[in-house]
């Protein structure tokens, strides 16, 4: 009686063993891994001695695209002529680059943002379109730059910052870091005073000459004419200083896609030449 009663409760702590090995819980598995934040926008990388890098066209073989981009510029001086009734901005232009579904890039100046909020963010909110910093009111970077008048080398960096600050308020939500000089003019001092934005300077290889044209096929022409794989061209918004950009495009984009070329933003072209987080 007593091996049995033995075994028996040797039996009992074996199963009490066994029913407690399965209610115990299993390991906890470690938690999922954070996914990392999408890359933002492409940007190149610093020029020599850490300057600015500078951007004038996209990759010559690797298909036929190219971007078109639109100069928003207004200066601080031109309020008072905006109120008179002059117009800086285009919307029939963008209407037209809407309706044909053309993606572009718009470099805008924090000034134009402010006489416009409601088209800048509509703007900055459609998918087709980025918006990109063309400083603050227009003024240049540089000596004899075209008459305009010009930023003191000490306010350049700042001249940038309240851009993107105006381009914010007006509700453009993810300006790109990307910057346009005024009138094109840059010197090396310039490159080295934005170089703690992080902005690219864009440039171009395709000049539109719509600034003052009042003949849009005087226009299509010359983009037609100079357009390559990977070019930038250079437009601009605004009715009362290039009245024939809209008529133009009507020409040119159709055109072009008869060409075979295919609309990018200036942040597609980027992306293709090399980018850095």
């Amino acid at each position: 009686m007593i091996t049995l009663f033995r075994r028996v409760t040797v039996a009992c702590a074996l199963c009490t063993a066994l029913a407690a090995c399965g209610t115990t819980h299993p390991p906890r598995a470690d938690p999922p891994p954070v996914p990392a934040p999408p890359p933002g926008p492409p940007t190149l990388a610093p020029g020599p001695a850490g300057l600015t890098p500078v951007f004038e066209h996209g990759p010559r073989t690797r298909g036929r695209t190219v971007a078109l981009t639109f100069d928003a510029d207004m200066t601080a001086g031109q309020g008072a002529r905006a109120a008179a009734g002059e117009r800086f901005d285009h919307p029939r232009l963008i209407s037209t680059l809407r309706a044909l579904n053309v993606r572009a890039t718009v470099f805008m100046t924090g000034r134009w943002a402010e006489e416009y909020p409601d088209q800048a963010r509509s703007i900055g909110r459609d998918p087709l379109f980025e918006v990109a910093n063309h400083s603050y009111s227009h003024y240049a970077y540089t000596q004899d730059c075209y008459g305009l008048p010009t930023v003191p080398e000490e306010r350049e960096r700042s001249d940038v910052e309240r851009a993107y600050a105006a381009l914010r308020k007006a509700g453009v939500r993810d300006p790109m870091p990307y910057f346009r000089f005024p009138g094109g003019c840059y010197d090396r001092p310039a490159l080295k005073a934005l170089a703690p934005t992080g902005v690219t300077a864009v440039q171009w290889d395709v000049v539109g000459g719509d600034a003052f044209e009042t003949d849009p096929d005087v226009v299509a022409r010359q983009v037609l004419d100079e357009v390559r794989p990977g070019s930038v061209v250079v437009l601009h918004c605004t009715r009362s200083a290039a009245p024939a950009t809209e008529r133009a495009v009507r020409t040119i984009v159709p055109e072009l896609r008869r060409r075979g070329y295919r609309f990018v933003k200036v942040s597609e072209l980027i992306g293709a030449v090399g980018s850095r987080p």
